[in-house]
């Protein structure tokens, strides 16, 4: 599952008349092919447009690690040269203002804590300008590049007591995994030729926050234009389940009293216009958990607005274009990842993209350049680029290009209508797809709830393509791509409600005449886990099934999770009280374990602290008691889902494994 801050009737006449049969020249993508795509995230255009920093990270089968470089990227021919090597936890590359200096986050290879590195980009070594004991999580260049705001936790609160062998922990709000009470995060300066870091911030408050083996998403602070105020979201405390009762504050870059610039709780993400005095944050729409992420403008001498609200919809990131009366926002329309261009006052405009689905890493530079990484139906996330919001983009990598040489699944949209919405979601076509023919169907459902699918390539869906399936990824109520309506929908019904959205779906899918409808099985990871069990609690068309860091009792996750009362606005109350004791355990999907047949597969990691194991290890034994066959296995990770290739690789294995052995 993931917690937001902060998972049609009838296709077009000619996707199903004279559909061209893929090639069977071409290999299809298998297991293998895992190991060789690349990823490119966050793409940072100098100031200047000229260049595009990009991390590119690359799986190393034999090590079973990642190698990760941060690329330079050059706009105008595309050429491209490594500008780091050989370092560990390497990220965040960020110009300096004016363009002459990069920085960075790496590992200091004595202490392997995350510092600040800056590269001189006429020439010379990176140096390191921080030495924090803890390490630091995130950071931001001053307007005149003279100094680096950093945020980073402080030592363990108990820190002399755990010297002396005491390691007992007060319990509230964490995960049932931690091992010690977590110390809050705070704000820093430090010069950006490196020197004696400054303490802005202290107190109980704290600028990140914990979940369990990892820390949170963390929002880097934001300097004013004119460089005298650092502006951060406020959390109550380093725990992230009072996380949503946030707000934005700022402290004197010089130091003294933190004051509170945006007091509507949930705020996150606050950034200064480029022009005009303007600031723009992320809130849930109306402070209401259950909308989607809308873009807040206040400051320059108005009042803050939603400039957003028309489209009352979910926006994943934002950035202001450069005369600060418009922003570039990123989020899903329908199957579809979409820029807006958004003016402050006045109607959004869907930028053309073509065929290209833009991700959530933005980059807008003075003069209006755009850069973020797309993919398409047919091709990974490659870097793109644009010369101004009204442009068309022009890719500059290549690093996926071995994927166009093989046989893919055709991806196309179907959308239906169930229970007054307009609903879709994304069909998949095994290689080598033949008219008339009947082939087995699997549902891949994606997590959150707060998610889309959309029809950007994704491996999973093409190597089940690649095994001869139908692949179906619905978007049920609480996905984020179909506006707050349908994504409020969830509300205090979380498994009813969605399951009949995928039903509803399942048969618009069956009406176009291509599924065998005597083998369908169901699978999904995190809230798409939750789907699995739940349908198959409910509905017995299924003959396999498998189900990744399933939620299978509401009440047990709410009690051991990292997110907690995170929870809650699911169903407006809690699970131990009068108002809540029903429903939370009527929309458990342990409630009715005892009526599923389908064969399950089970997988999940050891030290999960957002899906805990202990709900797969729950439903194991449900199943396994009542005569279904199950198996269950189990990495030993702090994640929740495994980041090592060898161990991915080996998530889907099983996954596309399990459905050959029931469905062909």
């Amino acid at each position: 599952m993931h917690r937001l801050h902060k998972g049609c009737l009838v296709l077009l006449a000619a996707l199903l008349v004279g559909m061209p049969m893929l090639s069977l020249a071409a290999a299809p993508f298998q297991l293998d092919d895992l190991q060789k795509l690349v990823k490119l995230s966050d793409p940072q255009l100098s100031p200047d447009g000229r260049s595009v920093a990009v991390v590119v990270t690359t799986p190393v089968w034999k090590t079973d690690k990642r190698d990760t470089q941060i690329d330079l990227i050059d706009v105008a021919t595309g050429a491209r040269r490594a500008l780091t090597r050989n370092r560990e936890g390497l990220g965040l590359p960020r110009w300096s203002p004016d363009g002459t200096r990069l920085a960075f986050l790496a590992e200091d290879p004595k202490t392997k804590k995350s510092q600040i590195y800056v590269l001189p980009m006429d020439g010379g070594d990176a140096v390191r300008v921080t030495d924090d004991k803890q390490g630091v999580d995130t950071y931001a260049w001053s307007p005149d590049g003279t100094q680096l705001a950093f945020i980073a936790q402080d030592p363990p609160l108990n820190e002399k007591a755990i010297e002396a062998h005491d390691r007992a922990f007060r319990i509230t709000d964490g995960n049932f995994l931690l091992t010690k009470e977590p110390a809050p995060w705070q704000l820093w300066v430090v010069p950006a030729a490196g020197g004696t870091a400054k303490r802005l911030t202290e107190g109980k408050f704290s600028l990140d926050t914990v979940q369990g083996g990892m820390n949170a998403s963390v929002t880097p602070p934001a300097w004013s234009r004119d460089g005298k105020a650092i502006a951060f979201t406020k959390y109550p405390g380093p725990y992230w389940g009072p996380s949503f009762h946030s707000v934005i504050a700022e402290v004197p870059a010089a130091g003294g009293p933190v004051r509170t610039l945006v007091d509507a709780q949930t705020s996150d993400v606050l950034t200064f216009a480029p022009r005009g005095g303007r600031y723009a944050f992320l809130r849930p729409r109306g402070g209401d958990q259950n909308n989607g992420n809308a873009v807040y403008v206040g400051g320059g001498g108005g009042a803050v607005h939603d400039p957003t609200a028309a489209l009352a919809r979910n926006f994943n990131a934002y950035a202001w274009l450069p005369d600060g009366k418009a922003l570039l926002l990123q989020g899903e329309l329908g199957t579809r990842s979409v820029l807006w261009e958004q003016p402050l006052h006045g109607k959004a405009r869907v930028l053309d993209l073509g065929d290209i689905e833009a991700g959530g890493e933005l980059s807008v530079t003075r003069n209006g350049e755009i850069a973020f990484i797309g993919s398409t139906k047919n091709h990974p996330g490659e870097l793109y680029v644009m010369a101004s919001a009204k442009a068309k983009p022009r890719r500059l990598t290549d690093v996926n290009a071995f994927v166009d040489k093989l046989a893919l699944g055709r991806t196309e949209s179907v959308k239906w209508q169930n229970d007054g919405f307009d609903e879709d979601g994304v069909l998949t076509y095994p290689v080598g797809y033949r008219q008339g023919q009947k082939y087995p169907l699997v549902l891949v459902i994606h997590g959150g709830p707060e998610a889309a699918s959309t029809v950007r390539f994704s491996p999973l869906p093409q190597l089940l393509a690649a095994s001869g399936f139908m692949v179906f990824q619905p978007n049920y109520r609480g996905s984020t791509n179909l506006g707050d309506a349908y994504q409020h929908a969830i509300y205090r019904n979380t498994g009813e409600g969605p399951g009949q959205d995928v039903m509803a779906g399942l048969a618009a899918v069956e009406k176009l005449g291509d599924v065998d409808t005597g083998r369908i099985g169901v699978t999904g990871w995190s809230y798409g886990g939750y789907m699995t069990t739940w349908l198959t609690g409910h509905y017995n068309v299924w003959k396999a099934a498998v189900a990744g860091a399933p939620l299978t009792d509401w009440v047990m996750d709410y009690t051991v999770a990292y997110y907690q009362k995170g929870d809650t606005y699911f169903f407006g109350s809690s699970p131990w009280t009068d108002a809540g004791w029903k429903i939370w355990r009527e929309q458990s999907p342990i409630t009715y374990a005892r009526n599923v047949k389908a064969p399950t597969l089970l997988m999940g990691d050891v030290h999960d602290s957002n899906v805990p194991l202990i709900n797969a290890e729950e439903w194991y034994h449900a199943l396994r008691d009542n005569g279904v066959t199950v198996e269950f296995y189990a990495y030993p990770e702090a994640t929740h889902f495994p980041h090592d290739i060898v161990q991915e690789t080996d998530v889907y294995r099983r996954w596309v494994g399990w459905m050959q052995k029931y469905l062909k």
